[in-house]
């Protein structure tokens, strides 16, 4: 004890003398003293009391003509979903978290449909517009409803992220005066089926909310995302009406629907005023950052990857060089904004009767205040049908059923009556016929004998019930560490035949793949063959911005990465193209064991049809394989086989699961 007090004296008067020799010992060193202190201050109080920040600073920033995106509301003024609601007159929020815009496209449909049959007023809100705690101020007279996709990994959307994880750590109870539906949106093929769905209904328990009904679940790959919406919205108005008492309104399901926007042609519009076509982010990048800004992106090079000639599986390379502030890192998503194919563009405008009045610049404004335009204004009408909505889209039977109000003649409106009466009368149906809006509308016309334009049907209904254009996702393909200003990506050119239709089978395109090959085509490269369907784009873009091989295009981060220590064993499972990120990964390690880096074991099953088809980078792996040096191990499934089984993926993972090298693999991180 006397020892450490020693010590202790020993130090205090070692800082005595120094503090000592610090002192100012003239009049300088006290004035020097004096100001550094007074500089100081000066520094850390930068902004309090002096060079306060201008509170309207921000608004040398924004652009008044992009205020059209909102529509007539603008921006949210209030992060209070509880004030917003009793402000407007609400008695139903209907909360959206959706990537691709199905989810917000239900929602909105919902928030229409309930005032004009149950005579509740409903409005449809982006989750990321107002704070989740304002959510625990909803009283019981208000209810809640939450459509939510999963997405990727079993992830939220991005505009659902902040709620999601304010579920998880707000105190039981929080919500016991909450009375709530939910529906989700996801695919059975993939592992983590409606996972944001399942965790924020079990949050909600947790939290003391009521759940009304049954969650409901679309299944996009049975194909029946928009049946299993509409049987859950009628199973939701049974509940309103028999356990809530809400009473039906004499028009019910058949009440001519109140539009939501407004759609007003304009000449006296300065043309160099008008939106032509530029993609926009609809919901504000930067509430997640993880989307980059949309731009302009070079097609580099284009190779077929498939031998056979009846599919198309492209290899695309893109050019980063004219885009200097994108970047992206291994695993993530390049996302692609499509246009229009020009059969589906000018179908819908000749029958409507709009064709000589492409041109004409048009006002979009919203007629509800809790409704937000979302297509951006002023516009033209072409611009409209060729960028903004996806005029191509199948038409659901609930829009089919709504289309009947505006029909021509009364034999119009029964036969379309007659297709979405039910389930199994408009399946079949769409089994043989590809219902797009412009296709429906001659269909219907053909069938009651009609030569008329549908000249009464209003283009804001349009808007309101096409979905609007969204970009498609897909995964890249190369190395951030080996191109990093050349991502690529790996594209099945999607045509889909229709399982009742007859000789000559009816096929539907898939926008985006259909539009890159098309891009590809124009750019002579060989080995491409053409599209089966013929179809033309307006390839060069609004204003000619995408002449000479161009596409809209953005990356958008993934949480879908590599191990951080490369030395950790990877174990990868795809079919098809879903080797894509799997190619990068196999790419980047291969790159990193050239340079001495350790690099650790890795298993890739890998299934298509046929060796001599479809197995898409088969040398390039092989030749990983080789420089590897065993530390990468390829199994294959074929699932076509001449003589032989089918074998899948799911097959090839229970036997090799089995082996013990492969559990080693699986559960080690130190094999190098």
């Amino acid at each position: 004890m006397e020892s450490k007090f020693l010590q202790h004296e020993t130090l205090h008067l070692d800082a005595l003398k120094l503090l000592r020799q610090l002192a100012p010992s003239t009049l300088i060193d006290a004035l020097a003293l004096a100001a550094i202190g007074s500089a100081l201050s000066a520094y850390l109080l930068r902004g309090y009391v002096w060079e306060k920040p201008d509170p309207h600073q921000h608004l040398w920033f924004e652009r008044p003509q992009a205020a059209g995106v909102e529509g007539s509301s603008g921006k949210v003024t209030t992060r209070n979903i509880t004030e917003k609601a009793h402000e407007l007159g609400k008695d139903i929020i209907i909360f959206w978290g959706s990537q691709s815009g199905t989810a917000e496209h239900f929602a909105n449909r919902l928030a229409q449909e309930l005032p004009r049959r149950l005579r509740l007023e409903a409005m449809a809100v982006d989750l990321s517009d107002y704070d989740p705690d304002t959510i625990a101020l909803l009283p019981r007279t208000k209810i809640a409803i939450f459509i939510l996709a999963t997405y990727g990994e079993g992830d939220p959307s991005d505009n659902a992220c902040s709620f999601c994880d304010w579920l998880t750590w707000i105190k039981e109870n929080t919500l016991s005066s909450l009375r709530y539906a939910a529906f989700g949106l996801g695919n059975s093929d993939y592992q983590h089926y409606n996972r944001v769905v399942d965790r924020v209904t079990a949050g909600l328990e947790r939290c003391g909310a009521e759940s009304l009904t049954p969650v409901g679940k679309a299944d996009a790959s049975r194909g029946t995302t928009e049946e299993d919406f509409l049987s859950w919205k009628e199973s939701l108005c049974d509940v309103f009406r028999e356990r809530l008492g809400f009473a039906e309104s004499s028009g019910g399901l058949e009440a001519r629907r109140e539009l939501a926007f407004k759609v007003v042609e304009d000449d006296s519009l300065d043309l160099a005023d008008l939106h032509t076509g530029h993609p926009v982010h609809v919901l504000d990048s930067g509430k997640s950052g993880s989307n980059s800004q949309i731009k302009p992106l070079k097609i580099k090079h284009s190779r077929e990857l498939f031998t056979s000639s009846s599919r198309n599986c492209l290899h695309i390379e893109f050019d980063l060089s004219n885009a200097p502030e994108l970047t992206y890192k291994t695993g993530d998503h390049l996302a692609i904004w499509p246009i229009n194919p020009d059969q589906e563009v000018d179908r819908l405008l000749n029958i409507l009767g709009l064709s000589e009045k492409r041109a004409i610049p048009i006002l979009i404004s919203s007629l509800d205040r809790a409704i937000k335009a979302k297509i951006p204004s002023p516009t033209s009408i072409d611009a409209l049908f060729r960028y903004y909505l996806e005029v191509g889209a199948p038409v659901s039977r609930d829009t089919v059923h709504g289309l009947a109000s505006f029909a021509p003649s009364p034999a119009t409106k029964e036969f379309l009556l007659s297709i979405s009466r039910d389930r199994d009368t408009f399946a079949d149906f769409l089994s043989q016929t590809h219902a797009t809006m412009g296709r429906l509308l001659e269909i219907a016309s053909k069938a009651a004998g009609e030569t008329s334009k549908w000249q009464g049907l209003p283009l804001s209904y349009l808007v309101e019930v096409l979905p609007r254009t969204q970009p498609r996702y897909y995964s890249i393909s190369s190395s951030s560490i080996t191109s990093p200003r050349a991502p690529s990506i790996t594209v099945l050119v999607a045509n889909t035949e229709l399982t009742g239709s007859k000789t000559p089978a009816v096929a539907i395109p898939g926008l985006a793949t259909n539009y890159l090959l098309s891009v590809s085509n124009s750019l002579c490269n060989t080995g491409i063959a053409q599209n089966q369907g013929k179809l033309t784009y307006a390839l060069s873009g609004p204003s000619e911005t995408l002449a000479g091989g161009l596409v809209q295009a953005h990356v958008r981060r993934s949480k879908f990465k590599l191990p951080a220590l490369s030395s950790c064993p990877l174990i990868m499972i795809a079919a098809g193209t879903g080797l894509a990120p799997f190619r990068a990964f196999i790419i980047e390690r291969t790159r990193l064991r050239s340079i001495g880096k350790p690099v650790g074991k890795m298993l890739l099953i890998f299934g298509c049809r046929r060796p001599d088809e479809d197995y898409i980078y088969h040398e390039e792996l092989e030749q990983a394989a080789q420089s590897l040096e065993g530390r990468l191990r390829i199994v294959s499934a074929f699932s076509r086989m001449d003589g032989t089984p089918k074998v899948y993926v799911q097959d090839r993972e229970k036997v090799n699961f089995q082996y013990p090298k492969v559990a080693e693999l699986e559960a080690k991180t130190d094999i190098d």
